[in-house]
């Protein structure tokens, strides 16, 4: 099996470089994330600066990576609801006996917490109104129409009654929402009234399955088109600039699951000043000042329209193929910014690289997976198995994120990265017993 943090593991020799460093300060760490997805985020900021964790299990993989680390349990392990208070109390206490240059997350659930470890030891980072701002979809969404940019009509409601009516005001279809949750779980589309009750109760059962902050009641938003794109983006000292831009595939309607991402080192959107201006203005007006945060938006008719802002580095190992295109390491701008250090990056590469994620047809359980080696398909990078034999795979509204493989691939544009994908694909096969 091919790994895909292979090229961001560090050698012997600089594990023991990184163990051995005598500065006391650290960065803090809050969250190690899942090995397959982080563990190149992890090398990269160990290669950056000393880490200490924050991390709800003990250290397994992470230790050679790591000065130290201290483990806080989840309030609730099975809606991943971490214990904030604790979790402010061990950075404390990590505080005592080190100085902390920094604190930063790359975790969707742990990025409140991150910020109110921030403000509580002084630190550069976002801030908890900040990070409210892009965790809450809906003061999102009002703050960029206070500010004037391109939205969607939307209400927030508590009622399927609510949401039906506000879906008829609006005009279909319609797009229903979670207010807190990530990875497009519980979004689904509405193309007319009949379908409004149960998208109400997918939605709204799905913010029942994350932080009790965001818990019940739907966001209603009018469904805006166009191509749509995700921009990592450094900002320090209040200023934004764009660090990597992916193309977005979506799976089957009427759910918006992430299938893949395409990421041209040199994409024009880059040097776009209408979308310049859009980014900019709506992280200055949510109250983003440090930190890298991630972006969606959907190209449309009245120009870039905001999805959404994450307060974190992408996730579908986004910034990974953006260092496989630039050579530019993202955690170690991350770890800068943190440190209310300026980030500079300059890439030494540019070429187009893509990541398609395969899912089954049906649900059902795995047998096996099988993938195809780098010099079986022109252009494949890494073809890598996510499940292991005995793995439920349950496709929306059952479950989410019903993956069993990926394949990255690079080409000399989005056409030739598009047809590597679609070849390395084919060559990777799943056997489900339904």
């Amino acid at each position: 099996m091919n790994d895909p943090t292979t090229n961001a593991r560090p050698t012997k020799d600089e594990v023991k470089d990184m163990t051995d460093m005598t500065d006391d300060a650290v960065v803090i760490l809050v969250g190690s994330g899942g090995r397959p997805y982080r563990e190149y985020l992890l090398a990269g900021a160990a290669r950056r600066h000393p880490v200490w964790i924050l991390d709800a299990v003990d250290p397994t993989w992470q230790e050679p990576y790591v000065r130290g680390s201290t483990t806080v349990p989840l309030l609730d392990a099975e809606r991943l609801v971490p214990d904030q208070e604790a979790l402010v109390a061990a950075a404390e206490e990590v505080a005592r006996t080190h100085r902390v240059a920094g604190v930063f997350s790359y975790d969707e659930t742990l990025v409140v917490a991150t910020a109110h470890i921030a403000e509580r030891l002084g630190l550069p980072g976002l801030t908890v109104a900040g990070v409210e701002n892009c965790r809450n979809k809906h003061n999102t969404r009002q703050v960029l129409t206070a500010a004037g940019l391109p939205q969607p009509r939307f209400a927030y409601v508590t009622e399927a009654d609510e949401a039906l009516a506000t879906a008829d005001s609006f005009g279909y279809p319609v797009v229903l929402k979670p207010r807190g949750m990530g990875a497009s779980i519980g979004v689904i589309r509405v193309d007319g009234p009949d379908e409004v009750l149960t998208a109400f109760d997918v939605a709204d059962s799905a913010s029942r399955g994350g932080s009790l902050s965001y818990e019940g009641g739907v966001l209603v938003e009018e469904c805006v088109t166009g191509p749509e794109i995700s921009i990592d983006g450094v900002n320090f000292d209040g200023g934004y600039t764009p660090l990597f831009l992916a193309h977005k595939e979506l799976g089957p309607a009427p759910y918006f699951e992430e299938t893949g991402h395409t990421l041209d080192a040199a994409d024009p959107l880059l040097a776009d000043e209408e979308l310049l201006h859009v980014l900019r203005t709506a992280h200055r007006e949510l109250g983003i000042a440090y930190g890298i945060t991630h972006t969606e938006v959907k190209l449309t008719a009245r120009g870039p329209v905001i999805i959404e802002v994450n307060a974190r580095l992408g996730g579908d190992l986004i910034p990974y193929l953006g260092k496989l295109a630039t050579g530019v390491d993202p955690a170690a701008l991350a770890v800068d910014a943190a440190t209310g250090v300026r980030p500079e990056w300059t890439p030494d590469h540019h070429r187009t690289v893509g990541i398609r994620f395969l899912y089954p047809h049906a649900n059902g359980t795995v047998r096996s997976v099988d993938v195809p080696a780098p010099g079986d398909s022109p252009g494949l990078l890494e073809a890598v198995p996510m499940v292991e034999p005995g793995t439920t795979l349950l496709l929306p509204p059952e479950g989410y994120l019903a993956r069993y493989a990926y394949v990255i691939c690079a080409g000399e544009d989005p056409d030739g990265v598009a047809e590597a994908l679609d070849k390395a694909a084919a060559l990777t096969t799943l056997v489900l017993d339904s």
